[in-house]
């Protein structure tokens, strides 16, 4: 198990993320941010209190997902939370890794059945390069390139007891 960020380590990224937010964002009255459960939902809303964006919000994609028939009668589905109009906002969609890219079609999927934002950018804890599909980030704490062997485990408190960005060995 190596780490790649601490719990310090991870606050630094996300403060570097806010301020990149920022830097693209004109006005933060019509700024809102929505999570895809299960951290991404902890980074949004760590994110809007940084950038001091009252209008936060989670989704769960799992009715969303391109793999919902392999998963089938298992497929556990838990609660979205959108308390606010999406129509006309400019909206940062948060997740705490990004790897092929089907997570965050299933989210964007579900957002625009809510209404139409004016913009959706993403902002991801970490970016991995494996895309399946031609969706990058707009917003990354950090990239990593792990090897064939290996995968990225981020644990953020509120969802998890401890901290941290940590690649480790899969098995």
């Amino acid at each position: 198990m190596k780490p790649l960020a601490d719990e310090a380590g991870v606050d630094a990224l996300i403060e570097a993320l806010s301020k990149d937010i920022l830097a693209l964002t004109g006005d933060r009255s019509k700024l809102a941010m929505i999570g895809i459960r299960r951290r991404g939902d902890v980074l949004a809303a760590r994110l809007a209190q940084k950038l001091g964006v009252k209008d936060v919000g989670s989704i769960d994609i799992t009715l969303y997902r391109d793999d919902l028939s392999e998963t089938g009668a298992g497929a556990k589905v838990g609660r979205t939370d959108l308390p606010f109009d999406v129509n006309g906002r400019d909206v940062v969609l948060c997740d705490d890794v990004i790897m092929t890219g089907r997570s965050v079609l299933a989210a964007i999927r579900e957002i625009v059945d809510f209404g139409r934002p004016k913009r959706l950018r993403l902002a991801v804890l970490v970016a991995r390069p494996e895309r399946e599909l031609p969706i990058q980030p707009d917003h990354a704490g950090i990239r990593v390139s792990p090897g064939p062997d290996e995968k990225i485990d981020v644990r953020l408190k509120g969802q998890d007891d401890v901290e941290g960005v940590w690649l480790n060995t899969k098995g």
